[in-house]
């Protein structure tokens, strides 16, 4: 199962993603990095065949200043990754004698930036079409997607639009580590980049570990406020 997700905070934009790739024709999970960097403003990740993100991750490596100049970064995304697909497709072979349901050759990609004080989260879905999350303010892409979107919901009394990054951070590593908890298929190490208008910053293990102090601290102040309610 994979996830990637995204969400706006009031200076910029946080995204997040655990690290366990499920192969269905080979019965086998491993990790892989999902979240990359999109040049030194932006961030994107993908949900999918895996020959196929390659190929995007090589794409968006040579054009990401391209991309992030573009009038229409949406616009500029599908260019790149359009042709990618229409490869994928008209070469992949469906029936493969012992290899049933081993996968198919679509995949999600995700983005997300911050230009002229305004934060943005484009997708790409395996048809070639364009979504626009950043006036929702929280989005998610994967097996996983759907989960993550409840925990999210979850956590909207927050209000993490209204918030600094560091909140995005920690209410994205919650998410995450809730998905940890309930599915056996998603799984650490997580990644985690924050997004201002400073550029991208993709946090180290060691940032990591500090944003998983703050979240324990946030979770032991929930519980310590519900006592004092109930009591």
């Amino acid at each position: 199962m994979t996830v990637v997700l995204a969400t706006v905070c009031e200076d910029g934009v946080v995204m997040g993603s655990d690290s366990q790739i499920t192969d269905k024709g080979r019965g086998m999970t491993y990790p892989a990095q999902k979240l990359h960097p999109l040049g030194s403003d932006a961030a994107w990740g993908g949900s999918g065949a895996r020959s196929v993100l390659t190929d995007v991750q090589r794409s968006f490596n040579e054009n990401s200043a391209a991309i992030l100049e573009a009038p229409d970064i949406g616009r500029a995304m599908q260019n790149q990754v359009l042709p990618i697909l229409r490869h994928h497709y008209e070469t992949f072979i469906p029936d493969v004698p012992g290899e049933e349901g081993s996968g198919t050759p679509s995949a999600y990609v995700m983005a997300a930036g911050w230009r002229d004080g305004e934060p943005w989260i484009i997708e790409i879905t395996p048809s070639g079409m364009i979504g626009h999350y950043a006036d929702i303010g929280f989005h998610a892409i994967g097996s996983g997607a759907a989960m993550a979107q409840q925990a999210g919901s979850l956590l909207s009394h927050f209000r993490i639009g209204k918030r600094s990054v560091d909140v995005g951070c920690a209410a994205v590593l919650r998410v995450l580590k809730s998905l940890d908890l309930t599915s056996a298929s998603v799984g650490k190490p997580f990644s985690l980049c924050r997004i201002t208008k400073d550029g991208a910053h993709h946090l180290t293990d060691e940032e990591i570990d500090k944003v998983g102090e703050v979240v324990a601290r946030w979770e032991k102040a929930e519980q310590a406020a519900i006592a004092k309610i109930f009591d």
